[in-house]
């Protein structure tokens, strides 16, 4: 699918095209009816949920104005535009990336074809953002576009959440836009692709979802509905555009390489989609009473028939692909495909503006802030049984326990050995990770200062140091396969490079990894930052997300089995270890030591009756941080002095073998005097 503004110069084709100069690519024909078809679907679609839906009809609410038919229709429009720019984007980048070869490491012609093209769809997508601020502008404001624009609009952009959302989509897709025409390697290619992910989010996280009930299901559950859609829809096109103006033999790959990657998007798309739906509707009967409802019916039945082309595609079109038969039928297939996404997507554009049900009753303010009612006193009970389905850390959970238990299978299968230290030791750390996440724990951190803090002593010290010690890297590179191609890259290639790469060694740097452990606690609870990531649920989550991506750095180069970009001496790593401790004890006592609470501009939000003292649980919170520093500390001592005296026990055996090829019994001294042998003949060869 040709993406909107994009030039041919900026679109690979095939070398007896680009010989002749005016030989047009085969395909073109097909490629524009699908655009067409693709766009008509997408209208048709967005105009009938639009008006299906109550979107655009005038919503006369008294003593409050209508903003007008152009931002009623305005707004749905331009949501659509953003959205399908957005795919667009991500698709072209997906496909520059990972699903073409490359040739040493680097981008071929092709690959860097498509990254340049990237940029237009991404300058669409960014304009897109910028008419949708102005359009929700104007439908909060009630008045016209035009008079909104100016300062109300700038401060509107940087002061209310949605506003902020969309200005952050803007600038990330111009930045986007600015790397795919600067970016020359596949490395570099990342930049982009992970700006424009980022800039899918912020919608999400700060649309109806974010003050909708359930926020660990509404939110996440939108955010992975909107990634896994932009992967594919924009995949999907991307990969029928390169199969009509390859060379036949080009196209099997990047075929492949999608269908695999569309199974897991169409999984993600469907759990995502039912979660957010889950959060909005009330009852099963909302799905056939209301507008919202029968749109969500109605997208469903589309996702079905879309699963099914798709697996049509996988068991048909694509092992025969090469042919020139099987590549027009795919092209067919994929054509009605690309035209119903387009379609479900108007769909969606449509029901971001339809009023899902409401609840009856009113929503407390605890209620409004937490996403659930205050819960009973505190009990061993209550923490063992409240358990809360916060998607994010389940699907986070879910994928390293089967991505480990995968690797270790395939190894098992080869007749390779694996430590079962190392197996028990990482589903400990995803189990500790689940009880203080999803349990009742989860839940009272977020009302109970005290509770809070044993979740994230667990999370930045006692969970990372299980993970370390499971080795999933080792297990990685192991278990991974290389690439089929030579000079092409696989996971386990990218792997590699990462590990390898210039962010590694910073990031593995005891003067980064260190500082960020011991030193962002303090960061965190003395600023105000800390209500105001309690304050919202993405900033909430993105704390835990901290916790434990700066405890697992950081116990990585203290107690790591894993290759790494640098290997640390045990005395440093000793000394590492006790300052840590001494930095979290004191962290400890200084909390037990403040005269008044902290984040009372959160705390004091909402009242839990059963609570006697805020105070008292926050001194209870401090000393839990002063004492539980200890277990994990002990921990690592343990596994780092059996660390040391392995690695003593492998360097005496290599100075025996040493030893037995002729050597002294001190291979490092037989090293240095061969060095200093050399000095003394490069010396004697210069005299003479």
């Amino acid at each position: 699918m040709s993406s909107p503004g994009v030039r041919d110069g900026d679109l690979p084709r095939e070398e007896s095209a680009a010989a002749a100069g005016t030989v047009r690519a085969p395909g073109a024909d097909t490629a524009a009816v699908i655009a067409v078809a693709a766009v008509a679907s997408c209208l048709i679609a967005l105009i009938v949920a639009a008006v299906a839906g109550g979107a655009v009809t005038a919503r006369i609410i008294p003593g409050l104005p209508d903003a007008g038919p152009v931002t009623r229709w305005g707004l749905p429009a331009a949501t659509a535009v953003r959205d399908v720019a957005a795919a667009l984007t991500v698709g072209l980048l997906v496909l520059a990336v990972f699903l073409l070869p490359l040739r040493k490491g680097a981008l071929g012609p092709q690959a860097l074809g498509y990254l340049r093209a990237a940029a237009w769809p991404a300058l669409v997508w960014s304009c897109a953002a910028g008419a949708t601020l102005v359009f929700q502008l104007s439908d909060v404001s009630g008045q016209p576009p035009g008079q909104v624009l100016g300062d109300q609009l700038s401060s509107y952009a940087v002061s209310v959440a949605q506003g902020i959302g969309l200005l952050a989509v803007i600038l990330l897709a111009c930045a986007a836009a600015l790397l795919c025409r600067t970016a020359e390697t596949a490395a570099g290619a990342f930049a982009p692709l992970a700006l424009a992910g980022a800039a899918l989010l912020p919608p999400a996280l700060t649309g109806h979802s974010a003050s909708a009930g359930s926020h660990e299901l509404a939110i996440t559950g939108l955010a992975l509905h909107v990634v896994a859609v932009s992967l594919w829809v924009g995949g999907l096109a991307a990969v029928t555009f390169h199969g009509l103006r390859s060379a036949p033999e080009d196209a099997p790959v990047a075929a492949e390489r999608f269908s695999r990657m569309a199974l897991w998007a169409y999984i993600g798309v469907g759990a995502g989609g039912v979660a957010s739906a889950a959060s909005r509707l009330y009852s099963v009967a909302d799905l056939v009473t209301t507008s919202y409802g029968l749109l969500i019916v109605v997208k469903a039945v589309l996702f079905c028939a879309l699963g099914a082309a798709g697996w049509a595609h996988r068991r048909s079109t694509v092992p025969r692909i090469a042919e020139a038969g099987g590549r027009r039928l795919f092209a067919r297939l994929a054509g009605v495909e690309i035209a119903v996404m387009a379609a479900t997507m108007g769909i969606a554009a449509a029901l971001s503006r339809t009023a899902p049900p409401s609840q009856e009753g009113t929503v407390g303010p605890a209620e409004a802030i937490l996403g659930f009612p205050v819960p009973a006193p505190v009990s061993v009970q209550t923490l063992l049984t409240l358990w809360r389905p916060d998607l994010f850390f389940i699907l986070v959970i879910a994928a390293l326990g089967g991505g480990y238990a995968a690797g270790v299978t395939r190894l098992l299968r080869r007749g390779d050995r694996w430590p079962w230290v190392r197996t028990a030791a990482w589903a400990a750390g995803l189990l500790v990770m689940a009880a203080v996440l999803l349990s009742g724990v989860g839940t009272y951190s977020m009302v109970l200062f005290s509770v809070h803090m044993v979740q994230h002593m667990l999370l930045s010290m006692l969970v990372p140091i299980l993970l370390v010690l499971g080795a999933p890297v080792t297990l990685a590179l192991r278990a991974l396969r290389p690439a089929r191609r030579r000079g092409d890259r696989g996971p386990r290639e990218w792997l590699t490079a990462f590990v390898n790469s210039r962010f590694s060694r910073f990031a593995t740097h005891p003067a980064v990894a260190a500082p960020l452990f011991v030193l962002s606690p303090y960061a965190l609870y003395f600023t105000p930052l800390f209500p105001a990531l309690m304050n919202d649920h993405t900033g909430h989550l993105l704390m835990n997300v901290h916790f434990l991506l700066t405890g697992f750095l950081y116990y990585w180069i203290i107690v790591g089995v894993d290759p790494g970009p640098r290997k640390l001496p045990y005395l440093l790593r000793v000394v590492l270890l006790l300052a840590a401790m001494g930095v979290h004890a004191f962290f400890g006592i200084t909390i037990m030591m403040q005269s008044a609470p902290l984040a009372m501009e959160y705390y004091g939000q909402f009242e839990v009756s059963w609570l006697e003292n805020q105070s008292a649980d926050q001194y209870t919170g401090g000393g839990i941080a002063w004492a539980v520093g200890e277990v994990p500390t002990g921990l690592v001592m343990l596994a780092m002095v059996r660390q040391w005296w392995l690695d003593e026990e492998r360097a005496e055996r290599r100075r025996e073998r040493h030893s037995r090829r002729g050597g002294s019994d001190d291979a490092d001294m037989d090293a240095y005097n061969a060095y200093l042998a050399e000095l003394d003949r490069r010396s004697t060869g210069k005299q003479g």
